[in-house]
This record gives structure tokens, sequence and C-alpha cells, in this order.
């Protein structure tokens, strides 16, 4: 009480308007979702952790564990010299073991040591499978080396047994002092030569790696020298066979090619 005026007073705080009420809850909402804001996002690097973990941790049973990714089969393709059976022995790709571990380098340099192989592309075939894709040599000509017959490629590469030459490939005949190197050198002429023009080649004597003569199913003979410029000498020994009956002729210097006999 007002000991002046006698009035009765009361020294409690007035009551807040309806209006800071409401800007008072507004502003604890918003402290209150900032406040879960950082939270979730404290929770959200951890579940992606988390995840990031499971994930990794699933691909590497899948891959070095898991049954699902073990070889089950071995796929040869583009053979036909070699059968399936053979180059499998060979890639020697363990069955069972898990895909992600075959030693493809290992598999393909025992597929490519093969002599009919010219190439080979061993690659993984997911989930279950190793692929074994194989480019095999073609002959060009045919030797006969230790009483066997055998197929020769344009690298001058032995490669299979014939038991008779096949039509229109023509044989080679290394003399005594004929090496590897001189069998490279016939197989890069005869590869040079047109179709037609191979297919008038009963076979190439060679003697050297410089000294090579072929002869023809009429039993003409062609002095060819080296493998350098065979594509220019096959040109010009075309030329001379359809202009010149002779029965030499000589190409080893394709800018002064020269015939003798009638």
């Amino acid at each position: 009480m007002d000991q002046r005026t006698g009035e009765v007073r009361t020294d409690q705080p007035a009551r807040p308007d309806a209006k800071q009420q409401r800007t008072e809850k507004r502003t604890r909402r918003r402290f209150a979702r900032r406040q879960w804001a950082r939270r979730w996002l404290s929770l959200r690097y951890v579940l992606a952790l988390v995840l990031v973990v499971a994930l990794i941790g699933t691909a590497v049973y899948l891959v070095f564990f898991s049954t699902a990714l073990q070889v089950k089969k071995v796929q040869v393709t583009g053979n036909s010299l070699v059968s399936d059976a053979r180059v499998r022995e060979i890639a020697d790709v363990p069955l069972g073991e898990q895909l992600a571990l075959v030693d493809l380098a290992r598999a393909s340099a025992r597929v490519g040591a093969l002599a009919e192989v010219k190439s080979v592309d061993v690659t993984r075939s997911w989930p279950d499978g190793v692929r074994v894709a194989v480019v095999e040599r073609t002959p060009v000509a045919v030797v006969e080396l230790a009483g066997r017959l055998r197929g020769l490629d344009a690298d001058g590469v032995v490669f299979r047994d014939y038991k008779a030459a096949p039509k229109g490939m023509p044989r080679i005949r290394p003399g005594a002092a004929a090496g590897t190197d001189a069998l490279k050198e016939a197989a890069t002429v005869v590869s040079a030569l047109p179709k037609d023009l191979a297919a008038r080649v009963d076979h190439v004597e060679v003697a050297t790696v410089d000294q090579i003569t072929l002869v023809l199913r009429d039993q003409r003979q062609v002095m060819w020298g080296s493998a350098e410029d065979s594509a220019t000498k096959a040109e010009v020994l075309d030329g001379l066979l359809a202009a010149v009956q002779a029965q030499v002729y000589d190409v080893s210097v394709p800018g002064n090619p020269t015939t003798s006999g009638g």
C-alpha cells in the first residue's frame, strides 16, 4: 500500500502481450531447428562413412571370397588348328579360383608360346568366366623339314604339319646353308606375291638370305635375290611375264630387270 495515497500496489511484472509471445515462440522454434540441423549434419557424415565401409566390405567379400565370382568356365574363341581342350590345358586357368586373382598375363604367355598362335588376348568375363581369344597363324607356303611337311607363315614361323601341300600353295626348298633367317626371307617374298602370281609358283629355292629363286609351274625361273623391295619386284615380274617369253627372269635389281633363254 502506498503510504501517501492509500492505494494498494503490486510489484509483479506486467505479462507480455500476445505478439511478444508469438515472437518468442518463433525464436525458440528457429533455435531448435538450428540445433537439429547441426545434429543431423554430424549424423549424416557418420551414416555416410558407415555406408561406405559397408559397401567396401561387401565388395571385398564378393571379389575375394564369394563363390559367385569364382572361375567356373574358360571360353576359347578363334581357334581351329588347336583344340579348345589344348588351349585350356596350356592356359592352365584353375577352376574355382577367385576371378579377380587369375593371372591373365601368365595364361596369355603360355598360350602365346604355342607355335600355331600368332596372338592371344586373355580377359575376365564377369561374373565367373575367363575368355581366351586366339588369332592363329596363316600359312603362305609349305616347307619340308626333317621329313615333315610344315606350314610357314609370313613371319617365317613353322607351325603346323601337312600330309600334302595344299593346292596353289608354294613349296619352299631350303638349301644346306639356309637357316631360319633365310626361311623368314623366303616367307616374306611369298607373302608379297599377288595371289594370281603366287598360284603360278611351284616352289621357292632358298640358298641364303639374298639368294632366293622362284621356280614357276612351267619350270621357268625367277632370280629374286633378297626379300627387299619384294612388292616392286612382284610388279616388275608380272609385267615381264606378260611381255617377254624367256626361261630365266632376273628381278633381283627391280630397276634393271633382265631375261635370258627363249
